[in-house]
């Protein structure tokens, strides 16, 4: 009995670990789109493209064509008038998709959907973001 206790104890206590390891990171990953939606709000492009994956550093190899990208491609992304975090799944280890509902530019609401990886390093980064209108997401 006391022995399928401690068992019992410390698969419960495993559990708690990885879900506060799950909550550190989708924290941390929530905190580098926030940083980048506030450079892009900012103007400060360098600062926003330091946040995006080697991924899209390869597609995008200069801040310039980055910018050019986000503001002609994502413009409520690149001028939010207002954003706040929605639904979140971490899909594996070190890997978060995080829902973002936006208020654009044009007082419309989009959703935008993030990937991030857990870069070597141990940080987050952006590898990519959809952008949809949704019309559902008015109150």
């Amino acid at each position: 009995m006391r022995r399928g206790f401690f068992a019992f104890a410390f698969v419960s206590l495993m559990l708690a670990f990885q879900a506060s390891a799950g909550d550190a990171e989708i924290k941390a990953g929530q905190a580098v789109i926030d940083s980048q939606l506030k450079a892009l709000i900012a103007d400060d492009g360098a600062k926003a493209y330091s946040f995006a994956a080697p991924n899209v550093k390869q597609i995008f190899p200069t801040v310039d064509a980055f910018m050019n990208m986000v503001t002609n491609g994502y413009p409520p992304v690149r001028k939010p008038q207002s954003y706040a975090f929605g639904k979140v799944e971490q899909t594996g280890p070190g890997s978060i998709v995080q829902q973002v509902l936006i208020v654009g530019p044009d007082g419309k609401d989009y959703e935008a959907v993030y990937t991030l990886q857990q870069q070597p390093d141990g940080t987050f980064q952006i590898t990519g973001c959809s952008l949809r209108a949704s019309n559902s997401l008015s109150t």
